[in-house]
């Protein structure tokens, strides 16, 4: 197991440092003076120039990287010019409202797609496998903020009995926090939900083909417990990676989401630092996000091994 870890660990360092190399690479080559940008057109050349020596553009690009991993490793992830703040602080703002939107969307995702990925599973080529497969074929055409513009008419403009947007803040409370996440979260959910119940009808339908599950059948085990304690657990590898996947997306792709609501998280942060070309934020937040979802991957590997000793072996 010992070995087994430190392989992951080490393949997930190697990623963190191309995925820095890559991030710190595609924004030096991006077109335009980002002085320029955040100055305006009318700015004087003393100007520009100051502001070029502020944001170390006038340095060497490898000295550059450099130092800025060398500050990523020290905690720090350097300052906003357009915030004139940390840009610590500006996620430490920003991730108290986005990690719990992920949580509570991958719970819901998890919470509707393994039962109904089961219930199609055990009833492949009745109604009720055509029924819920249809439904979750419609889940994964229509994308998420379609699903946002719906639960925002229906439960905020017509029922009146959810925010249509906006973050009080934690320090409001946590039931009005929650509230405020409640139709983020499904809207994000309802998509993932339809790809995972898809996944978990698959792994579930080649399962249940194999030798040891006619074999409890034989045996007159009820078919709930063949079913929830036998091919559940053997059909589980597909279903964590897709679940992995899926946390590492509704941490990092929810700009859309939160855009439409209004929530001050982490991918209207990316947002708004693109358009303002406030690349040391952009930098510091993608690298948070890789990190993130090297972590989740990592926690992925040792359920795998949870779930299904033999990989322990193999790798």
């Amino acid at each position: 197991m010992t070995a087994f870890l430190a392989k992951r660990l080490a393949i997930g360092l190697v990623t963190l440092l191309v995925a820095s190399l890559v991030v710190f690479g595609v924004l030096e080559i991006l077109p335009g003076d980002p002085a320029l940008l955040m100055l305006g057109m009318n700015a004087t050349p003393e100007a520009l120039e100051a502001m070029r020596e502020q944001m170390g553009l006038n340095q060497p690009m490898l000295g550059r990287y450099l130092g800025w991993i060398a500050g990523l490793l020290a905690g720090d992830f350097g300052r906003s010019f357009t915030y004139s703040s940390p840009v610590a602080d500006l996620i430490l703002e920003r991730v108290v409202v986005s990690l719990p939107l992920a949580l509570i969307a991958l719970a819901l995702s998890t919470a509707i797609a393994i039962p109904v990925g089961i219930f199609a599973a055990a009833r492949r080529g009745r109604a009720g496998d055509t029924v819920s497969m249809g439904i979750a074929q419609l889940g994964v055409a229509v994308p998420n903020f379609w699903f946002a513009l719906l639960l925002v008419y229906l439960f905020a403009v017509w029922l009146r009995l959810l925010p249509a947007g906006g973050f009080p803040g934690w320090s409001a409370g946590l039931w009005p926090g929650l509230k405020a996440l409640i139709l983020p979260a499904v809207a994000l959910a309802l998509p993932q939900a339809a790809i995972l119940a898809r996944v978990t009808r698959s792994a579930m339908l080649e399962v249940l083909g194999e030798d040891y599950i006619r074999t409890a059948r034989a045996k007159g085990m009820p078919r709930r417990h063949v079913l929830w304690r036998h091919a559940l657990r053997n059909a589980m590898i597909p279903v964590l990676t897709i679940m992995g996947l899926q946390f590492s997306f509704l941490l990092a792709g929810t700009i859309i989401i939160e855009n439409v609501f209004y929530l001050p998280g982490l991918g209207r942060l990316v947002f708004q630092a693109i358009t303002q070309r406030d690349l040391i934020v952009v930098e510091g937040v993608v690298m948070l996000l890789v990190a993130s979802v090297v972590l989740v991957n990592l926690v992925v590997d040792i359920l795998y091994a949870i779930v299904d000793p033999r990989l322990r072996v193999r790798t």
